[in-house]
This record gives C-alpha cells, structure tokens and sequence, in this order.
C-alpha cells in the first residue's frame, strides 16, 4: 500500500486541507499604513520665510531609521515540515509492508483475510465520519458482513461472484435500514450503497487479481506501481511543484508532480511487466503505468472531496503517521479495476 507521508511543503503533491479556504485580511489592498515623503511638524509655528520647504524628491525625516545591525547573525531559514511524524509513518509502512508481502507468497487465503479486514476497517472509518460530520447512518453491520462476504465471492467466484454480493449487500443495507424510523431513509441507504460500492467492491479486484496463477505477482506489480506514482508525485511535485492542478479540491497537488507520476510509473511498469510477469512486454508496462498514474491521482482526488465535504484531514487515526485505513486505501481502490483489466487483456486471466 502507498506509504508516502503527506507533506503540505511548498509546491508540494500533498492534500493539506487544513489551509484549503483560509484567507486573512484584504485581499487587494496593502495592509502596511504607507506614510507621507514629508510632514512638517504641526505643534512649531513657523513665519512665512520660515517654512521648511520640501525637495522634490521628498525631505528624509528628521529621525532617520536606525541602521540595520550586521553584526549580529541572520535568523537560520526554516526547514521544511513534513506536517506528519515522519519515523512513525516509516515505520508503520514498513510494518504492513511485511504483512502484505508474507501473507501474499507464503498463503493465498491469508492474504484474502488481509483484504477482508481492512474493508471492514475502511467501511467502519467511512461511516463513522459520515454520522459525525453530516448525520447519515449508514447501517454498518450489513456493510461489513456483505463486504466481507464481497471479497471472498470475488476470490472464489470471480467476478460473477462479487456482482450478486455486491447486490445482495445493498439489498441488506435497504432492509436493515427498515427497522429504525423513516426520516432520512432516503440519505442513509445512499451512503450505504454508495459504501458498498466503493470500499468493498472496488477491493474485491485485488482478490480476483490473485486467482491467476501468477496471482501474487499481479497484486505486487498492483501495489507497486500504486506506490511509485504517489512517490514520483510527491518528489517531482515538492520539488518543482508550482501549477495547480485541482486547488478547489487538493491544494497541494500540481501539475508538475502529476507528471512526476506519470513518469515514475511508466518507467516502474516498463521494468515490472518486462521482467516480472510471463508473457509480459515493456510497451504494455508503460500503457500500464500511465492508467495507474491517472487511476491512482483520481482515486486521490476522489477522497479529497469526500473529505472536504466532510470538514475533516483524515478519515481516521488508526496508523500513525499516515491517518486512517481509508487514507491509505484512497489511491489503491480505484486502481484495483484498472489494473486487473489491463492484465487479464494484455496476459489473460491465467
């Protein structure tokens, strides 16, 4: 999963929300009193010969500023600021990195047990914040139940599989929804299905990526390019960052480091789809990692709306140093569909 901290540096990638709509004092006008070049003294009074005449290009003032004081030594500049605990985000990547990658070669079903708990997780994150900030109550128990259910059918079943989970999943959201009163019916089983959808649907791809006989292989090569496109983004754009790309959305993101994604990910599926995956050519990698690039930056703006909508930065405080399960998830769920396609046109379903 993507372990790059969020950084709301200069020209940075990164989705600072906390600054997305704060403005301060006028807007056009200098804030700073500006002063006459001359202003005779009122309290003297002067004869007409008297009169202190002002040059043309302005009197200095008869208390001239002070010099500024070389000698003492100018304030160190101020280093940029992660904006998150950077040792501990470190930290917690590289710990569900070696879960990923253990349950993904050593048990297959293992790691159908990882997706299973961190949609679960995820759905759990989603709702709570939508009861907190807007009111709607999305019924959880059906939501975790059929999106767990969800993810299994789509490893055992494939994709036929996950289409009746996803339809039965909603279809218990509707009638759990039933047993509490009518108002807000309407908003509550949307959120629902709108949850059902997004978190546990979009995930079952990753199972179904992992039925192919080079199953874990096609998940790593998923993941990897996910994290080298939040990487190139994220170098690239603090870097050089200085466009927008989306400022009512994501602030922090620019052009330059979406172009840094592209990049980092073409070159990263090239490599992979050359060396990695049976059958596999380099030209095929770098349509590869041009869709994940654009799919993972969506997936990014995607939950920065959701987010803003919400008022809130994170969806949790599960993983320190990285926010919640859904702020790690937000780039890989939209990619899953596009990755498994892609593979299984340019491969087959192995």
């Amino acid at each position: 999963m993507p372990i790059v901290p969020d950084v709301p540096a200069r020209g940075g990638d990164q989705d600072d929300d906390r600054g997305a709509a704060r403005l301060s004092g006028p807007l056009f006008r200098d804030e700073t009193p500006q002063t006459r070049p001359y202003d005779p003294p009122q309290a003297l009074s002067y004869g007409p010969h008297d009169m202190p005449q002002a040059s043309s290009y302005g009197t200095a003032s008869q208390n001239p500023e002070p010099m500024p004081d070389f000698s003492q030594p100018a304030p160190a500049p101020q280093k940029k600021s992660a904006g998150r605990d950077l040792s501990a985000a470190i930290g917690v990547g590289v710990g569900l990195g070696v879960v990923i990658v253990a349950s993904l070669f050593v048990v297959k079903a293992a790691f159908v047990g990882v997706i299973a708990v961190a949609v679960v997780v995820g759905l759990w994150e989603l709702t709570k914040r939508l009861e907190e900030r807007k009111g709607i109550k999305a019924p959880l128990v059906p939501l975790a139940i059929g999106g767990a259910a969800m993810v299994v059918s789509g490893y055992v079943r494939g994709a036929e599989g996950a289409w009746v989970a996803m339809a039965l999943t909603a279809l218990a959201v509707l009638v759990w929804r039933m047993t509490q009163p009518p108002e807000g019916y309407l908003k509550d089983v949307t959120a629902g299905v709108f949850a059902a959808f997004y978190v546990p649907f979009l995930a079952t791809f990753v199972a179904m990526m992992l039925t192919a006989d080079d199953g874990p292989r096609r998940v790593l090569i998923f993941l990897l390019l996910t994290v080298v496109s939040d990487t190139g983004a994220y170098a690239v754009g603090w870097r050089f960052g200085k466009h927008k790309l989306a400022p009512r959305i994501s602030p922090g993101k620019t052009r330059e480091g979406l172009l840094g994604a592209v990049s980092f990910a073409m070159a990263a599926g090239a490599l992979l789809m050359e060396f990695v995956i049976d059958d596999g050519t380099w030209w095929q990698g770098l349509l590869l990692g041009l869709a994940v690039a654009a799919s993972a930056t969506l997936g990014d703006l995607g939950e920065s709306m959701i987010k803003r909508d919400l008022g809130i930065k994170d969806m949790g405080t599960l993983l320190p140093g990285h926010g919640g399960i859904m702020d790690r998830l937000d780039s890989l769920l939209p990619t899953a569909p596009v990755v498994w396609l892609l593979l299984v046109l340019f491969v087959g379903s192995g």
